[in-house]
């Protein structure tokens, strides 16, 4: 077999009804579409329905806003912490080491948060914290110093990049 000699299998390739070549034959003059009318004459637009309020304009739109400029933090809470002091030995906690073991995404903010209970002395360096966390540390002996946001430098805006598309400040 050659590939010009390729061809469907007999009677599986059926040709089209060929409608409105003349009154002789089927499917002539009125080619199918009845007599007259909107649809006979091939006007109806894409989502018409009738003169009945179209769906996409009986949706409801959109509620509420979604500010393009929120800071997104990555939350990790005191347990976390305490579990992650008993592992390293070591009592400081940087945004590189929580990345390295896995706590957090690389290039998150870290915020940290009071869930659980923290015994152990840990000096801890984050984005944010709560302030119920903040209390729980230096109660245990620790301190706690805040990394100033990328975007919060001197010569910046004070705020971060714009998220989303184009449609962001709509």
């Amino acid at each position: 077999m050659k590939v010009h000699e390729l061809a469907p299998s007999p009677g599986a390739k059926k040709a089209g009804k060929r409608v409105g070549r003349g009154t002789g034959g089927k499917g002539g003059k009125t080619a199918g579409r009845g007599t007259k009318g909107q649809r006979a004459r091939n006007t109806v637009a894409r989502g018409f329905e009738g003169g009945q309020m179209p769906l996409k304009q009986r949706v409801p739109k959109l509620r509420g806003f979604n500010n393009p400029f929120r800071v997104e933090y990555q939350a990790v809470n005191l347990h976390t912490l305490s579990d992650l002091v008993e592992v390293l030995g070591d009592s400081t906690v940087t945004p590189e080491i929580l990345v390295a073991h896995g706590v957090v995404r690389k290039d998150a903010f870290v915020k940290v948060l009071a869930r659980g209970e923290i015994s152990t002395k840990v000096d801890l360096h984050v984005h944010g914290i709560s302030k119920s966390a903040e209390s729980a540390i230096t109660a245990a002996g620790g301190t706690v110093t805040l990394i100033q946001l990328p975007f919060m430098e001197e010569g910046k805006a004070g705020r971060p990049a714009v998220k989303g598309n184009q449609f962001a400040n709509r």
